[in-house]
């Protein structure tokens, strides 16, 4: 197995958004926001490469203080996201997304990262800020899908407890189809990237497998946790 990753070139690089510049005709042909689709791509692209330059610094950083910021911004910016399918982004939800995406992030980013892996120091960045940001990512996914399909419900005239229990059913539904392709059907990014720089594939499993278990229960945990902090309407149980 060689080791080290490949490297890729500009024109490579380019041609990987082959595919995503089929769906944006698509979406443009059909009127189905490819203007959305447009300024999120190229977001993506510039965060990416801002972002790839500012780990430089953040991995050479000896300072818990740096590590405590980032995590406070991803936070930040990870519950803002998350609420933006909701109509209503007033104060009180973007605090109960916050709650929410914070609580389940932060005791998961701690249980794995200090018990579970043993990082040393506990705010090495090379294993902190990575293993964070797949946990806020999820949490926020699965937090916004939570808050959309609970508004829908209730909007539509359901009860509390039925609203809150279809809401997390729907949000789940990404991660728990993850769980049963994976292996079978997917090699998950970390897995994958973990292979290809010549570690062991078994190793690159169990890796996989405590990333899989820790992105279900951030999940499950953070939906739960907003869906529990919406306050009931007159007359619902």
């Amino acid at each position: 197995m060689e080791p080290g990753v490949k490297a890729i070139t500009t024109v490579g690089l380019a041609l990987a958004f082959l595919p995503a510049a089929i769906v944006i005709g698509i979406m443009y042909r059909w009127t189905a926001g490819a203007r959305t689709a447009i300024y999120a791509t190229v977001r993506m692209l510039l965060q990416l490469l801002l972002i790839g330059y500012v780990l430089v610094y953040i991995f050479t950083a000896d300072e818990p203080g740096i590590i405590i910021v980032v995590l406070l911004v991803m936070l930040l910016v990870a519950s803002w996201i998350a609420i933006r399918p909701v109509d209503n982004k007033g104060p009180r939800v973007y605090v109960n997304a916050l709650v929410a995406i914070s609580v389940a992030s932060l005791l998961t980013l701690a249980l794995v990262s200090q018990v579970v892996i043993s990082v040393q120091p506990w705010f090495s960045p090379r294993y902190v800020v990575p293993l964070a940001g797949m946990i806020f990512a999820g949490a926020m996914n699965t937090v916004s899908l939570a808050a959309e399909r609970f508004q829908a419900e209730t909007g539509g005239g359901a009860a509390y407890r039925d609203a809150r229990r279809v809401a997390l059913q729907a949000s789940l539904i990404p991660m728990i189809n993850s769980l049963l392709a994976v292996g079978l059907v997917s090699l998950p990014g970390m897995m994958t990237g973990q292979i290809l720089s010549g570690i062991s594939p078994l190793v690159a499993a169990k890796y996989q497998i405590v990333v899989m278990s820790m992105l279900f229960g951030v999940s499950g945990i953070s939906a739960a946790l907003y869906l529990v902090l919406e306050p009931l309407k007159p007359g619902d149980t």
